[in-house]
């Protein structure tokens, strides 16, 4: 492919690569490297041909796939930034994204993606033109969203030389993947693990990347088997069904298992390390900063890691802070998570005198579902907004529960009611698993709601 106006980091990613070494596997299909330089050729030509070139804003919806990689790289190629929604969130909460973003824009798979079950290698791509769509007016070539503590997403840009750092200091790490490993990638390709540490890191460093048709144990370990994979990257949940199965097969062959995006349990690791003989390490950062610590090998649990290369970080207030140069919010959407060089992750964690980082959990609404952010008081604030509920409160003790004080009156909602109402409003992963009713929520002596798991489950039976 000819690299003349290719964006620095796409030539980054595909120089000095041998055209015939895999990169893309889904069961019997592979796309070598050199194959995916001659479907970003063509595919430049046809979103160039909506008028898609250097500054233009693009939002990408496309569930994971071969065609999402393509894509996203061809728009890097032209030089667009890109806005990439997670495939998950309903259509009220793209808009809601696309009305604070306003993209030029939209490129999204052409079926029905809410109805979408396992991995599939391609999707028919359907390219639509917004009038209300803005230039970037910044440098920034990936965006992506976060939500924030009052419920307004907050916008998160990444530059060139972001990203490329980034993909930098995964090769830094002792124990990554390298040429001739084969990485079984579970974790979301929509977010910053998955899709800089697994598959930017990869293109990089000659890792060929493979996928499971579907998220089951049955089928992840025969995807294991099959293509002998020799790495493994995923969040928990992967790893606990994995650690469940009945009569696994052998991986012989595999020696890195890591989970990133969500704090790991410590028993999990070690029934999953015990079953296939592979520690599981750990891999910590935020979409603003991308990796900050990390640890291949998983010796050093119950800490995360040291931090990376060219990481700085300090403890504050309890509290984990990395530096940056710039903040990375967009629109005016990072609140006071950035001030003086600092991004406040809100994490808290501390720091020993080897860099080793551990994580004790969340000081804010902020809570990790399957490897996925999710901000208790967004979904508080959709439960408000129905005309029966007055007031809404929401817990996560291993899972979520939504304690719900209604309107005066006859004509109240069921629990089953505000669920549909949910659903039709939240990406499936943010909805509460239960939802009780209570006539009131219990409050502090000065008037404050009450956010103790405990203190709710006790109203709610009492009420009951």
């Amino acid at each position: 492919m000819n690299n003349t106006g290719m964006s620095p980091v796409i030539q980054r990613l595909f120089d000095g690569r041998n055209d015939d070494l895999p990169y893309l596997t889904h069961k019997q299909l592979t796309i070598s490297r050199g194959e995916l330089r001659e479907r970003v050729a063509k595919q430049a030509e046809v979103f160039a041909g909506y008028g898609i070139g250097p500054g233009s804003t693009v939002g990408l919806r496309t569930p994971p796939s071969f065609t999402q990689v393509e894509v996203l790289l061809t728009l890097w190629r032209l030089g667009a930034q890109v806005m990439l929604f997670d495939f998950r969130l309903k259509p009220a909460e793209v808009e809601a994204l696309c009305t604070a973003c306003r993209p030029q824009f939209m490129v999204r798979a052409g079926s029905n993606v809410q109805g979408t079950s396992g991995f599939r290698p391609e999707y028919e791509i359907v390219t639509e033109c917004r009038r209300t769509g803005r230039p970037a007016a910044t440098g920034h070539r990936l965006v992506q969203f976060s939500s924030g503590s009052t419920g307004r997403p907050k916008v998160i840009g990444r530059t060139t030389r972001s990203i490329e750092a980034e993909v930098a200091r995964f090769a830094s790490i002792p124990g990554m993947p390298g040429e001739s490993d084969r990485l079984l990638l579970l974790s979301s390709t929509a977010h910053s693990f998955g899709l800089i540490g697994g598959l930017l890191h990869s293109l990089a460093a000659g890792v060929s990347v493979v996928f499971a048709p579907r998220v089951s144990a049955r089928d992840i370990l025969r995807t294991a088997v099959d293509h002998r994979i020799t790495a493994l990257f995923g969040v928990p949940m992967h790893y606990e069904l994995l650690a469940a199965a009945i009569d696994p097969p052998e991986l012989p062959e595999l020696r890195v298992a890591v989970s990133g995006g969500e704090m790991m349990p410590s028993e999990v690791a070690a029934r999953f390390t015990e079953r296939y003989g592979v520690p599981v390490g750990e891999s910590y950062g935020t979409t603003e900063t991308g990796v900050v610590a990390m640890d291949v090998s998983g010796a050093l649990r119950p800490s995360v890691g040291r931090t990376v290369p060219d990481v700085v970080v300090r403890e504050h207030g309890g509290e984990l802070d990395v530096a940056l140069e710039d903040s990375p919010y967009l629109f005016d959407s990072g609140g006071t998570q950035f001030a003086d060089g600092w991004l406040h992750t809100r994490d808290r964690a501390t720091v020993d005198d080897t860099g080793a980082v551990r994580v004790h959990g969340r000081a804010d609404s902020l809570v990790v579902i399957g490897g996925l952010k999710v901000d208790l008081t967004e979904v508080e604030n959709v439960l408000r907004r129905h005309p029966g509920v007055e007031q809404a409160v929401l817990v996560h003790e291993g899972v979520t529960e939504a304690y719900v004080a209604l309107t005066a009156g006859d004509d109240r909602p069921s629990a089953e009611e505000l669920l549909r109402w949910c659903r039709e409003r939240l990406a499936d992963y943010k909805l509460p698993r239960v939802i009780r009713l209570l006539d009131t929520l219990p409050r502090t002596s000065n008037g404050k709601l009450v956010r103790q798991a405990a203190t709710l489950q006790a109203a709610a039976t009492v009420g009951g």
